[in-house]
């Protein structure tokens, strides 16, 4: 064979041998893999987007949510106060709730409403309601959980302390009921059994016989605590025309800076409501408290109940007090 045709041999051997992919092929190949890359950077934008869209709309639920939940509290709490009833006060949270957008057993929303009286009136609400996902519901996270929760705290006076062992004349009112003197004013006490005049006081056990210095301090002090409610026309003046000056230094020591409720006797010392007081000090030398009316004057009941003013106990005035404690 000639070296001519050995080249041709080889030649062919060699061009069967080295086999070409399709450019198609490959063209195919490289648009594949663009594909993916462009698939997972639009699930990447989504997820952003998702993260911030949604969480602004989630965040923003939450805050109207708490809302919801704080008046739903505050509005339970008064009702119960009001009216002493569970079921009203639990009716009227959830119903202040709906009509902030968040209704009990509607579109998975719960409304949780419990009520104590442990520790004055206290009313917790929960509501739990879901944030539906916009963008973030293409990767699997159709919705979230939003859980808000609110404590509000009401009562009646419910310390000795609290309420004050001294009473003031009805004379400090005008006839509708508005205070005569809301800004500093002395009061001074006469040494008489009821006050007399509209700006005197007199001293109080909230009981019957003598009215015995030791025995207020102690319930100014709270060391010495009672139970008691004062309805009108009973007497609660004192017994025995007590001077009491020691007892303007206990004022001044335990209970100046306080608001505090107050009963109201007309001149024979029989008590006719209440009405809330601030104390902003008392003098001994002088045998005057020194303070002004905060409320008018409420002709209702005033409950006393056992709680000295040392210990993490709430004074509370009445359907006046009412206070998101979370």
């Amino acid at each position: 064979m000639s070296s001519h045709a050995r080249r041709a041999d080889v030649a062919a051997c060699s061009s069967r041998a080295v086999v070409h992919a399709p450019p198609r092929a490959i063209r195919h190949r490289a648009r594949g893999q663009i594909l993916v890359v462009f698939i997972l950077g639009i699930l990447a934008i989504i997820g952003i987007a998702g993260l911030a869209i949604d969480g602004g709309g989630a965040f923003a639920q939450r805050r109207d949510q708490q809302t919801a939940a704080d008046l739903a509290a505050l509005a339970a709490a008064n009702d119960y106060l009001l009216a002493n009833n569970v079921d009203q006060a639990v009716a009227r949270a959830q119903a202040v709730a709906a009509a902030n957008g968040f209704t009990d057993g509607v579109d998975d929303t719960d409304v949780d409403v419990s009520i104590g009286e442990s520790n004055g009136i206290e009313v917790h609400v929960d509501v739990v309601s879901r944030h539906r996902n916009a963008f973030l519901r293409t990767l699997g996270m159709a919705s979230w959980e939003i859980t808000t929760t609110a404590a509000s705290l009401a009562g009646f006076p419910d310390t000795a302390a609290g309420a004050g062992p001294f009473i003031f004349s009805i004379g400090a009112f005008n006839n509708d009921g508005t205070p005569k003197y809301q800004t500093a004013t002395d009061f001074g006490e006469t040494n008489g059994d009821v006050p007399t005049g509209e700006k005197d006081i007199a001293w109080t056990n909230y009981g019957t016989g003598n009215v015995n210095t030791q025995e207020v301090s102690d319930i100014i002090s709270g060391t010495s605590t009672i139970n008691a409610t004062l309805t009108y026309g009973e007497y609660i003046g004192q017994h025995n025309n007590g001077e009491h000056a020691d007892l303007f230094e206990e004022i001044d020591t335990w209970v100046a800076g306080n608001d505090i409720p107050v009963p109201i006797v007309d001149e024979n010392g029989i008590f006719q409501g209440w009405a809330t007081f601030h104390v902003t000090s008392a003098s001994r030398s002088d045998k005057t408290v020194t303070g002004y009316f905060k409320s008018n004057f409420v002709q209702q009941k005033l409950t006393i109940r056992s709680c000295s003013i040392d210990v993490d106990c709430p004074v509370y005035l009445g359907s006046y007090s009412l206070k998101l404690v979370d």
